[in-house]
């Protein structure tokens, strides 16, 4: 079991004062079968007028925050205390038919996990991302356990890792046409490789230890995948590698938009832009248990 202190600053600047519509904030670790959120705090400057928790419709903790005067800056820190657990990722055992693609789902749990087995983005699935998704199909005879591991594997050795802190994530298709990405790209990626052969799958965002000797961190993503058996299970293609307790998850969706850390937009007239200057600061820290 591993303990770990995060604490993450997030600011914003605007070229002018300006009004914020409500935000929703999704900062604060879940608690499952693989980890446990032993604290949270999260300070706002300037102090919202209103601040919510609630859980949204993927079951994710979020904060709603609610301001009623003109802002020229926002300024949000969390810090969150969490212990991980899973040492083996692979601790299950796959329901019977559930063990070769393509599955065949119960119609109940179909119905559960209809949201994850569409495409992730608007536009459905590219014809390379389908070529893909069946080729390493064939080459692993249909295992799912195999596909997996193959697929978590393939990618960061297709793709070379180009950091890029902000911007939405790319659509499959073009993470496959340029070969290259950041984390939530190949993530977005292998979640709709994985739609494409008829698994459920989604976009996580949270964190990694990586090197804990260093103070720069940034927000990760990976993908989770619904194995009969076993149930939501992580793999992160950046790393190539199966999710076990050196990661902390915050929020899981359908898409990244529905898991992204911060959202919300200002209260402006159509067609204006406002400037907007936004640095994150990411601290990780071991802790003991």
């Amino acid at each position: 079991m591993n303990g770990y202190r995060i604490t993450h600053l997030t600011q914003y600047q605007y070229e002018r004062a300006v009004q914020l519509r409500p935000h929703t904030l999704r900062l604060c670790p879940r608690s499952d079968g693989s980890q446990w959120l032993q604290s949270f705090q999260l300070s706002c400057s300037p102090t919202p007028k209103q601040q919510t928790y609630c859980l949204d419709a993927n079951g994710n903790t979020c904060t709603v925050l609610s301001f009623t005067q003109p802002l020229t800056d926002l300024s949000l820190q969390s810090v969150s205390e969490v212990n991980t657990a899973r040492t083996n990722p692979f601790d299950y055992l796959s329901e019977s038919w559930a063990v070769e693609l393509p599955i065949d789902y119960p119609l109940s749990l179909a119905a559960q996990l209809g949201p994850y087995l569409k495409a992730p983005l608007a536009g459905g699935t590219a014809p390379t991302v389908a070529h893909l998704a069946q080729a390493l199909s064939t080459e692993v005879s249909g295992n799912v356990g195999y596909f997996l591991t193959r697929l978590t594997q393939y990618i960061p050795t297709l793709c070379d890792y180009q950091p890029r802190q902000h911007g939405a994530a790319y659509s499959p298709g073009v993470t496959l046409e340029k070969k290259a990405g950041t984390c939530r790209d190949f993530a977005v990626l292998f979640v709709a490789v994985c739609r494409a052969v008829g698994l459920a799958a989604r976009f996580v965002s949270g964190y990694q230890e990586g090197d804990l000797e260093t103070t720069e961190h940034e927000l990760h993503a990976w993908a989770e995948v619904y194995i009969p058996g076993g149930g939501w299970r992580g793999f992160d293609p950046t790393l190539g590698l199966a999710v076990a307790d050196r990661h902390i998850a915050i929020a899981a969706a359908p898409s990244p938009q529905q898991a992204t850390p911060v959202s919300g937009t200002l209260q402006i007239a159509p067609g204006e832009n406002v400037h907007t200057t936004l640095t994150t600061d990411i601290t990780i820290e071991a802790i003991a248990l």
